[in-house]
């Protein structure tokens, strides 16, 4: 998970203590469906065979990974994050599953690649981490758009808002109490933990998102929703 390391939310410190303990953070926020939501994810990565993919926020390299042992075919892949701490689980996993990827420390608001140097971008469960109340929203946004060629995809798969009032109401009970206490005692970031349940309970709708990546100029936005509309899965096209 990735964000300027100057901005004045605390997510530069967060995503540096928690990664001892985040990947089993997020079996607990998704009940262990946000491996079956990845692997969509990475299944629309991969749908056009692009030749290069970028993996933003990649943290722990978990999609970076999955897109690496799903493709039958050649593509390079490469994860970008802020968080040296999460790129050394993301390489280890890597070595564990003999995939050439590479993962490099960089910055989402100033990204180090050329103009149209990627054929799609994906990012599992950090986006939220990029645009919500981030002074920096817009320059990811910006950046994102201008890393990908002509024609190029960017698939985003985050938590989202439940149609339905009800689910909506439980889904937020629980990443305010049971996400949040167990992570606070699994990890001991009490404050990593406080802001996942602020971020996802008032994080965008479906259409929210969509309209915000169209307005960033993506000329064609679909979205699917997954578990009663607890998280979408978000498909932009340049």
């Amino acid at each position: 998970m990735s964000t300027q390391p100057g901005n004045p939310r605390p997510l530069y410190k967060i995503f540096n203590d928690v990664p001892p303990h985040y990947d089993i953070i997020n079996r607990v926020f998704t009940g262990g469906m946000d491996k079956k939501w990845r692997l969509l994810a990475a299944g629309e990565c991969l749908a056009d065979k692009p030749k290069q993919v970028l993996d933003l926020a990649c943290g722990t390299g978990d999609l970076a990974v999955t897109m690496a042992e799903m493709a039958d075919y050649p593509v390079e892949i490469t994860g970008l994050d802020f968080s040296e701490p999460m790129l050394e689980i993301a390489r280890w996993k890597a070595g564990i599953a003999e995939k050439e990827i590479k993962f490099i420390e960089g910055d989402a608001a100033n990204l180090p690649f050329p103009d149209a140097y990627f054929d799609c971008a994906g990012i599992s469960f950090a986006f939220r981490n990029l645009t919500y109340r981030n002074p920096n929203a817009a320059k990811h946004l910006a950046e994102v758009f201008r890393v990908l060629r002509p024609g190029g995809k960017f698939v985003i798969v985050e938590s989202s808002q439940p149609k339905n009032w009800f689910i909506r109401q439980f889904a937020h009970l629980y990443v305010r109490t049971f996400v949040y206490w167990m992570g606070w005692w699994v990890s001991g970031n009490r404050g990593a933990y406080r802001y996942l349940g602020l971020s996802a309970a008032n994080y965008y709708t479906p259409e929210a998102l969509q309209e915000l990546l169209l307005n960033t100029g993506f000329g064609k936005v679909s979205y699917r929703r997954l578990f009663f509309g607890a998280a979408a899965l978000h498909t932009a096209i340049k």
